[in-house]
């Protein structure tokens, strides 16, 4: 059962909500309107705090809330049939957990979280009601949706490059660019995943994302050291991303 421990509300209610949110934008749709945005607001859990390796939710769970990151970062994992856990996602602040379970009434994965990590908790029964009377928020979901079922489109075509090169090289591409769209530095960032939590993601034994980081080093496409990461030479990691690597 989940421990999660509330932090300190603030003394003024706006400061901590959805419409003074630094990551509204990512989550919410900027379409809505003061009114519904405070509707919003009274049916949002905010600022649930999790701490590092405690469990969102739990696979075949009843589906009951999907959950906004509001910081530090999250997995996600299926138990496959061998009773080997699969990690099929991880999840940074502005980016919404759980919706993949909205149509079986029950959480399709584990979510843990990587860090301390807090989130806004958004129940679905109340999320399903505001769906059908803001229009504005009806359309958002819909792209949240569609945008994951692009997720799981790249995930099937990233375990599908042949080399661990490609793999990796379209990982770290993948989270620049949604560093970018929090408007942090796309090359410059701290990977919120451990090296075996990347080798589980991508198929990998945990020896050979070491050896492939170390020779990226070493052919100057980044630099790394621990999870500090920085992208020197984006335009050669691209290319080696979609398998025309000249290195």
């Amino acid at each position: 059962m989940n421990q999660s421990i509330p932090v300190r509300q603030t003394s003024s209610l706006t400061k901590s909500s959805c419409q003074h949110c630094s990551l509204s934008n990512l989550c919410l749709p900027l379409a809505l309107d003061s009114d519904d945005m405070n509707r919003l607001d009274e049916v949002v859990n905010r600022d649930r705090i999790f701490n590092r390796g405690e469990r969102v939710f739990t696979q075949s769970e009843p589906f009951r809330s999907c959950f906004a990151v509001k910081s530090g970062a999250i997995k996600t994992s299926v138990i496959t049939e061998a009773g080997d856990e699969q990690i099929t996602g991880f999840f940074m602040p502005g980016e919404l957990v759980g919706l993949d379970s909205m149509g079986d009434g029950i959480h399709a994965s584990t979510a843990k979280a990587l860090e301390r990590t807090s989130v806004c908790e958004i129940p679905v029964e109340q999320l399903e009601h505001l769906v059908q009377t803001l229009p504005g928020l009806q359309h958002h979901m819909f792209h949240l949706m569609s945008q994951e079922i692009r997720n799981s489109q790249q995930l099937s075509v990233l375990l599908s490059k042949n080399t661990a090169e490609e793999r990796i090289a379209a990982l770290l591409l993948s989270l620049s660019s949604r560093f970018q769209r929090r408007r942090l530095s796309p090359t410059h960032f701290n990977l919120p995943m451990a090296r075996n939590d990347i080798a589980n993601f991508l198929g990998l034994a945990v020896e050979t994302v070491s050896r492939v980081f170390t020779r990226f080093q070493n052919q100057g496409l980044i630099r790394a050291k621990g999870r500090d990461i920085e992208l020197i030479e984006l335009e050669a990691l691209q290319a080696m991303a979609i398998g025309n690597s000249q290195t």
